[in-house]
């Protein structure tokens, strides 16, 4: 008898963004037989030539993570390609959209939160800071990522909060109750397995965590309850891969901060997750990647530069001999060890399920466009159309992230790549970089490897990725 016919795999593309940071490369897919086609959208009025490409290219399953400033664009996308599988799902991602939608996903699961307070009517905030208690956490629910916790406000009296928010013209305005706590945990999942887990704590006398404003982070000892909750939040969202930060509170409760597809992450773990994607959609022919619980604690031994770099780690699946088998399934639980071997068999690495209808409708869950501000005037800011023909408002170096800078740099103008970029970066630095963007366009010239007809185009492309960074880049409709 012949060799049975093997089925044919799907056609893998990888989404790509203009100045967006790649979290998947081809390499992550290593092994996979076929071609591995690339679809990227340049913004603007990209929207039918996008789709066009992906049809062009046969692509059946389309990776990768959408930016806030282009989710909804992709929503209507997704439409428009009903055979194309995105992972994650529109749905899985709602949640990268805004710390709005965070908190509507969870409010929904029943997943502990900080108790939240969301305003699209500026008066009717105004009436609730007035009879409110003190303090209360602002942020910053919509645009650029929570860089260094520079959207993140803690404010303990109503002239503070009335001052903060004439100052930074937040829409909506999202308010939070002040939780006291003594660290929080990020969690990266996959197939809803931990992979990943880090505490982050706070310096003495201070409520941030994030290590840029001093914080320090271990790997040590997670609590099986708190990785119990992330599971909890990864199936709940259906997501192939998944993290998110949990404070731990003085009282000893959880409560989620914020949670997305979209994270910072080693090489090994992005590989971790083309090995699972690999295992999901070939029906088989690839061997479904094993990670132990808490190989964190065991990674993190190893110097962090070095750790960077590091690719293709892999864990070989224990097989103990008989006896070993009978006297580890016997046994009382009574080192760590032990424990840990009880509790990888508890979290176990699962296959999501597709899901058809759409969970989170833009109809109905679209705030933003919803409800825009009603006078754009008495806030004294440009609005869209005005930011959009003016170069007048400059970026803040708070608006901005190192990545965001970097990435721009290798993705703004050909012949100017990553190497030239991390040159660029090394010597001048963000600050400087963006002051030369702003103020000193010209001095660019000095960087070396950048020509004339490459700078021109830079600075051509700086005014819509500024727009992007603001949340009113141009897009299709």
């Amino acid at each position: 008898m012949g060799k049975k016919k093997q089925k044919k795999l799907p056609k893998i593309g990888l989404l790509y963004l203009d100045y967006v940071l790649r979290f998947f490369d081809k390499s992550n897919f290593k092994g996979w037989p076929d071609k591995i086609e690339t679809a990227t959208y340049h913004w603007k009025n990209d929207k039918d030539r996008f789709i066009k490409e992906v049809k062009r290219k046969k692509i059946d399953i389309l990776i990768g993570n959408i930016p806030a400033t282009a989710y909804e664009t992709f929503r209507d996308i997704s439409r428009e390609l009903p055979n194309v599988q995105f992972v994650p799902s529109l749905d899985t991602q709602f949640s990268n959209k805004s710390k709005e939608n965070v908190t509507r996903f969870c409010w929904k699961y029943d997943i502990p939160v900080p108790k939240t307070h969301i305003f699209y009517d500026r008066k009717k905030a105004y009436k609730f800071i007035e009879k409110t208690s003190y303090p209360k956490i602002v942020k910053k629910s919509y645009g650029p990522s929570n860089y260094g916790g520079y959207f993140v406000h803690k404010v303990d009296s109503i002239k503070e909060t009335k001052n903060l928010l004439e100052a930074k013209k937040y829409h909506p305005i999202y308010m939070q109750d002040f939780v006291p706590m003594s660290a929080d945990v990020r969690v990266m999942l996959i197939g809803h397995k931990p992979v990943c887990a880090f505490w982050r704590r706070p310096p003495e006398g201070e409520w941030l965590t994030n290590t840029s404003q001093g914080g320090s982070m271990d790997y040590n000892n997670v609590p099986k309850e708190l990785l119990d909750l992330a599971v909890k939040v990864s199936k709940a969202a259906n997501a192939e891969y998944w993290a998110c930060d949990i404070a731990v509170g003085i009282d000893g409760k959880y409560r989620i901060l914020e949670c997305a597809t979209a994270f910072a992450a080693f090489p090994y773990i992005r590989d971790w997750i083309g090995q699972y994607l690999m295992w999901k959609f070939s029906d088989g022919r690839f061997r479904k990647p094993n990670i132990p619980l808490y190989n964190w604690e065991e990674l993190s031994k190893i110097d962090s530069s070095l750790l960077r770099t590091m690719r293709n780690i892999a864990f070989g699946k224990y097989s103990p001999s008989f006896d070993g088998e009978y006297f580890m399934n016997k046994q009382v639980a009574t080192d760590k060890k032990s424990t840990i071997f009880e509790l990888d068999e508890q979290f176990k690495m699962l296959n999501t399920k597709t899901r058809k209808k759409e969970e989170w409708p833009s109809e109905k869950w679209n705030f933003q466009d919803k409800y825009p501000l009603k006078s754009l005037k008495s806030m004294k800011v440009l609005n869209k159309k005005a930011l959009k023909d003016s170069d007048e408002s400059t970026l803040n170096i708070e608006d901005i992230s190192d990545e965001q800078m970097f990435s721009f740099l290798a993705t703004s103008t050909k012949g100017f790549g990553k190497k030239k970029a991390r040159a660029a970066f090394d010597k001048y630095g963000k600050e400087k970089l963006l002051h030369m963007f702003e103020n000193e366009p010209k001095s660019l010239l000095e960087i070396k490897g950048l020509k004339k007809d490459n700078y021109k185009q830079m600075i051509q492309k700086w005014s819509t990725f500024k727009q992007i960074l603001r949340g009113v880049a141009p897009t299709s409709s």
